[in-house]
């Protein structure tokens, strides 16, 4: 069976610490594109959010200029989803446009531009919507990005709702420093009746993990202890990859998932750790065992904030997970606060944690919670965000909670200091959240993250044999700068 869920292309536009040259040299594009003709835009249908109160990302489909833009540097770049600084759109001069059309007409919510060596010079703009690419409607003018922050430009236009909009023009009026537009990525949030699906490929539960899925860029925490060394065993990657499984914790289901599961009791990861867990650990390193598991280096990756020498000493920069699963058990014994909650996706840095995301039921509620846990290298407590239902201990029934063995997907994405985490869920709106990770000092040269993926119990008060267990039928990772 095919499971359907809607993709994010995550194109919040965000910042890269020195991305590098603030000179440009010019050279037209001897080809000019040519910019849409003038058409009416297709009867919409019927919004799925009218009022627009749970934006999503919107597809943009074509982007074209006048043709004189930098050889290689056009228009196509700058909706193409990359952040690197390589793929934008740039042209010369006071004036010059580029313009977008919508995969569909849309309710415009907000949007973000992108702009080249955004913490060096600030860059001068104007923004305008079209239904139909003739008639034209302001947003911004005199645009003047700020170079103080780092933070992207983000137009926020839901007090009045702009509908049916399918064009979107930037005008680029140069920079503080010369007469070079150049915009790095664009974004836009908005509500249309798209159901945009990717499919899941269809998964053999005669395989093993490894068969239907690619784990040479993992390796494995299970609780047992075949190596006497009073820990729990790591399975290494080439290993793991290598056809490797546990028939109790870590096996292919009879769908075709890989599951994972964990009790209360058994060996840990270290003397230092809590909780026992069936997880597994980012490897960018991908079997090369002469590079360190620690350290910023080619196994680790850092943000886009981190020093330079960091960003080149790692393996990538930024990263994304995305994940599709079902939660099949969760603990119902134990102490109140421990009851019924499992981790099922994480960042690790070196020693903390910038996400932990929790999926939580209740014994007596039908559906469960969905929240994460953001922990500061310069705070006593973590701060909690909630993103469906609640994390109490007594929380009611979430009416639009996740029931166990309910796919749903999920999407973890850092760029530079900004955090993202979107839950999807098949004929459901996206949920979203952000969290701003500035003040946290994860961007400090020394820090380096790894994704973690799985399930990690966090009930160490329950009765013997209860326990967690997760079934994920599409895991994948990815960092600028990392071609596995």
């Amino acid at each position: 069976m095919k499971l359907y869920v809607t993709p994010l292309a995550i194109a919040i536009c965000l910042p890269l610490v020195g991305c590098g040259g603030s000179s440009e040299v010019g050279g037209g594009n001897t080809t000019p594109s040519v910019p849409d003709e003038p058409t009416v835009p297709e009867e919409p249908g019927e919004p799925v959010d009218p009022s627009c109160s749970a934006p999503k990302d919107l597809i943009f489909k074509l982007a074209s200029d006048d043709g004189a833009h930098k050889v290689g540097f056009g228009p196509e770049n700058a909706i193409d989803g990359s952040i690197d600084s390589d793929s934008r759109w740039s042209s010369e001069g006071i004036g010059k446009q580029i313009t977008f059309s919508l995969s569909s007409p849309s309710i415009l919510n907000s949007l973000s531009l992108y702009w080249l060596n955004n913490t060096e010079r600030s860059t001068y703009y104007d923004v305008a919507i079209s239904t139909d690419n003739v008639t034209w409607q302001d947003v911004v003018t005199g645009g003047n990005s700020d170079n103080a922050t780092g933070t992207p430009e983000f137009i926020d236009i839901s007090d009045t709702l702009h509908q049916d909009i399918q064009y979107l023009r930037v005008t680029g009026n140069g920079n503080s420093e010369s007469n070079w537009n150049s915009l790095i990525e664009i974004t836009a949030l908005g509500c249309n009746d798209e159901e945009v699906t990717e499919p899941v490929e269809d998964l053999n539960p005669s395989l093993p993990p490894s068969a239907n899925f690619d784990l040479q860029d993992w390796y494995l925490s299970i609780p047992t202890d075949t190596d006497n060394s009073g820990t729990a065993d790591s399975i290494k990657e080439s290993e793991l990859n290598n056809g490797y499984e546990n028939n109790e914790y870590f096996y292919t289901g009879a769908d075709g998932g890989m599951v994972f599961k964990s009790p209360i009791y058994g060996y840990k990861t270290s003397a230092n750790t809590t909780y026992v867990r069936t997880e597994l650990r980012e490897m960018l390193r991908r079997g090369n065992t002469s590079i360190k598991t620690q350290g910023v280096n080619k196994n680790n990756w850092v943000f886009s904030s981190a020093p330079s020498s960091a960003q080149t000493a790692a393996g990538g920069v930024n990263g994304e997970l995305f994940a599709t699963l079902a939660v099949n058990h969760v603990t119902t014994t134990g102490d109140a606060y421990q009851i019924g909650r499992v981790i099922i996706g994480q960042i690790h840095a070196n020693d903390d944690e910038p996400i932990r995301l929790y999926y939580r039921k209740l014994p007596n509620n039908q559906n469960g919670a969905i929240y994460f846990a953001h922990e500061s290298r310069n705070a006593s407590s973590d701060d909690w965000v909630e993103m469906i239902g609640s994390r109490s201990d007594n929380a009611s029934n979430p009416a639009d909670g996740i029931a166990l063995d309910e796919k749903f997907s999920y999407r973890i994405k850092v760029v530079a200091n900004m955090l993202y985490v979107t839950i999807y869920r098949e004929g459901k709106d996206q949920v979203t959240a952000s969290y701003n990770m500035s003040s946290s000092s994860y961007d400090d040269a020394d820090q380096y993250m790894y994704f973690k993926a799985g399930v990690y119990n966090q009930n160490k008060s329950g009765d013997d044999d209860d326990y967690v267990q997760a079934t994920f039928y599409v895991l994948n990772n990815s960092h600028d700068g990392y071609n596995p």
